[in-house]
């Protein structure tokens, strides 16, 4: 079921709202250890990614030269700044409604594994980033439930749309690429997603403050080299 990934995503952050209406007293404490458990949990699979790589110097010069991109482009400042207007316009006076659906819907969807995990669910039909993913926004919204209410439950549905569209537009690529090439782009899309999502681990365990959506540009760069490389060396 090629939607699968997403629609567990979706479970997760309505079951994870649900036991947070319920968990509303959960001690600070708790809620920095499971983080930081779910941080770990990132971490490792971001470390199995990444060893997939046929070619680690493709991967440093497309994650470089995307990096550059994401900066002159400013994807990070674009993304928080679509943020805050979403957070003025739709978190307004008391409604703590608003405010929980649009605080979490942001933190689900800003961010690159998502995007990674919506491509391999489309093109391989993997969904192991997303059910990570699910994890992770499963326990995160247990947390924000607790804190902002009942609105975090909403988020599912964005969540699923969003990356639902971007899964079903890689698979109707992938009819119209031969199966070695497809091999070939699966295995270094993972390996380049790998290291963004490693920094997402980092980022949670507040080890680094990564710019990683600015490195998003990375995977079209490295698809833009393995085509040439495919059908012209």
């Amino acid at each position: 079921m090629i939607l699968l990934g997403s629609i567990v995503n979706g479970l997760a952050i309505i079951g994870g709202s649900l036991s947070g209406i319920v968990l509303k007293n959960m001690k600070e404490q708790t809620k920095d250890t499971v983080t930081k458990g779910i941080a770990l949990g990132v971490i490792a699979l971001a470390i199995q990614m990444a060893i997939q790589a046929s070619s680690f110097i493709l991967i440093i010069i497309s994650i470089c030269l995307g990096g550059m991109i994401g900066e002159f482009l400013k994807i990070e400042d674009g993304m928080n700044n679509i943020g805050l207007y979403l957070e003025r316009k739709f978190a307004r006076g008391n409604s703590n409604f608003a405010e929980g659906f649009v605080t979490a819907t942001l933190i689900y969807l800003i961010g690159s594994m998502g995007i990674i995990g919506a491509i391999e669910s489309g093109v391989a039909g993997n969904h192991q980033t997303l059910f990570t993913k699910a994890v992770m926004d499963g326990f995160m919204s247990i947390m924000l439930t607790a804190s902002l209410g009942v609105g975090v439950l909403f988020s599912a549905f964005p969540v699923v749309i969003y990356q639902g569209a971007i899964t079903i537009f890689a698979s109707f690529i992938v009819k119209y690429l031969p199966q070695e090439l497809l091999d070939i782009l699966m295995h270094e899309i993972s390996a380049i997603g790998g290291l963004m999502i490693l920094g997402i681990g980092l980022n949670i365990i507040k080890l680094t403050k990564i710019r990683v959506s600015n490195f998003l540009p990375s995977i079209l760069v490295l698809i833009a080299f393995l085509f040439a490389q495919y059908y012209f060396f």
